[in-house]
């Protein structure tokens, strides 16, 4: 699995971020092709406190090859230019990522968490 990650920042505004993200990133995210399934995960801390960080949006992609054709594609290309401006304005991070999945102890023997 080849993964493209944003990772958006705490700003002030956060009402701006969410109409952003819902109205803009996440339509065109989900028309990129190839797009194998898609992750929102809202950071609410980390060890010791807050976090700057506000929300997560993980893109994951069969290939690097697959990611780079969907950028390459007219919604990548459209999205990666409004992602731009907010990268530009430090209010996102973004980067892509190779991924795997292992499983568990518990998962390989069926056992459930309260097991």
């Amino acid at each position: 699995m080849f993964k493209f990650v944003t990772i958006y920042r705490r700003v002030d505004e956060e009402d701006a971020l969410e109409d952003f993200f819902s109205s803009t990133h996440l339509p065109l995210a989900e028309q990129l092709p190839g797009l194998l399934k898609s992750e929102v995960s809202r950071i609410v801390g980390k060890p010791g406190g807050e976090s700057r960080f506000h929300l997560m949006y993980e893109l994951y992609f069969q290939s690097q090859a697959v990611l780079y054709k969907a950028l390459g594609s007219d919604a990548g290309r459209e999205l990666m230019s409004e992602l731009k401006r907010w990268s530009d304005a430090l209010l996102i991070t973004w980067f892509y990522s190779q991924s795997w999945q292992e499983d568990t102890k518990q998962e390989i023997l069926g056992l459930d968490e309260g097991e």
